[in-house]
């Protein structure tokens, strides 16, 4: 492992096509450079970089034929800016990995059995663990000396029960087969349960904690005393909420009906799950700011995907309370949470006696700070957070390897 002194952590979250990263100062968890590579492997790839010291984005368009000549890209547009990835300053690289099962309870320093493991995952994970795996190589190529930490997306949910991880079917099957609930969306629901602790005053061991992490994707966590006891994704992200294309919460015969009656193949109704239903399917639209646009002008359809949209939020707020038993504050964020102000309020609206209360005028308030849209009275805290799974990835990979560094 490096002996090196330096405070700066990259991370890297890699896509099929894409890189998106940032780079973080520990010392201070200030961010020093964030960007984008996408379309990795067209002509018209495209790399948006902006250096934080000045905030003078840079962007070009040409051939990056694959992750390799991506990172290289990248590390040629740091160094412009005097924090190439040779820099002596730069502790570790963090990875952003969806998942890493029930081996991965906690941020790893990747080396050959990690790396075999995350690729043994792969058919739980088809769409993210094969590109998760390519960064990291990569990475591991340009820097061979230096800590490559994996951080996994279902370690945060790794905490629940076994009555609230394993489904209802045949254990010899489920454990065959690794069947069970993972979760998903972990660095962002823990760095969102620490934060609302943070708001509230108190340490995350003192309270309880709702999060609705609501984004295109969008998954629900019962926090109890800082350890996640119950998440509304699963197997896969496709359980839970209904999000912008996927089903969310569906009756599992309803698969075998389109097969037997609707003559579709297992690719085509997972296709209709994942990319056609939600709010998509119901609407047209997956944008929520197009559907409240629309509900606004009197548009029935985009209504009845707004309310179906909300009532399955609305019954696993009632879940999680009922799980948890005290809730001390429900916690909105990501991309529609953090944003949408119709949503927070319709989604508590009702729920008076669970003592959920939305003020109307600090719902409206739009900020980039964590804030309570809830009135002092309220017997339960309603927090926005904006969630941070860059820092939170940065955090844990530093944490992990600063002891070395910092000798």
């Amino acid at each position: 492992m490096s002996s090196s002194r330096g405070t700066r952590v990259l991370v890297l979250n890699s896509g099929s096509s894409s890189v998106k990263y940032q780079l973080l100062d520990m010392s201070d968890s200030s961010r020093l450079a964030v960007g984008l590579v996408e379309r990795i492997g067209e002509e018209t790839s495209r790399l948006r970089h902006t250096p934080l010291t000045t905030g003078a984005t840079r962007e070009w368009t040409g051939p990056i034929p694959d992750h390799e000549a991506a990172l290289e890209a990248v590390s040629e547009e740091l160094a412009k800016d005097g924090l190439g990835l040779d820099s002596p300053e730069l502790a570790a690289i963090g990875h952003r990995v969806v998942h890493g099962g029930q081996t991965f309870t906690a941020p790893t320093v990747v080396d050959d059995t990690v790396l075999a493991e995350i690729e043994r995952l792969i058919p739980v994970a088809p769409l993210h663990n094969p590109a998760n795996l390519t960064g990291i190589r990569t990475a591991q190529a340009l820097r061979p000396d230096l800590p490559q930490v994996a951080v996994f997306d279902t370690a945060f949910h790794t905490t629940m029960p076994e009555s609230a991880a394993r489904y209802a079917i045949d254990v010899a099957t489920a454990d065959e087969h690794r069947i069970r609930r993972y979760g998903f969306h972990g660095t962002s629901h823990a760095y969102v349960a620490r934060a609302t602790a943070k708001l509230l005053g108190k340490a995350p061991e003192e309270v309880n904690v709702i999060v609705l992490h609501l984004g295109n994707g969008a998954s629900a966590s019962a926090v109890r005393k800082g350890r996640c006891v119950d998440t509304s994704m699963g197997l896969t992200p496709l359980e839970g909420l209904v999000m912008g294309t996927r089903s969310g919460d569906v009756d599992p015969a309803v698969i075998f009906h389109l097969m037997r009656v609707g003559g579709m193949s297992t690719d085509e109704i997972d296709t209709l799950l994942n990319k056609k239903s939600g709010l998509i399917g119901l609407c047209g639209d997956n944008d929520m700011r197009e559907i409240r646009r629309r509900v606004d002008e009197g548009d029935e359809q985009a209504q009845l995907a707004f309310d179906i949209y909300i009532h399955r939020l609305k019954k696993y707020i009632g879940a999680y309370y009922a799980v948890l038993g005290r809730v001390d504050a429900v916690a909105f964020t990501a991309g529609v949470g953090e944003n949408a102000s119709p949503v927070r309020e319709a989604a508590v609206a009702g729920l008076e006696e669970l003592g959920l209360v939305v003020d109307s005028e600090l719902n409206a308030v739009r900020s980039d700070e964590p804030r309570l849209i809830s009135p002092e009275y309220a017997r339960v805290a309603v927090a926005v957070v904006p969630t941070d799974e860059e820092l939170e990835i940065a955090t844990q990979t530093y944490a992990l390897v600063g002891s070395n560094t910092r000798q």
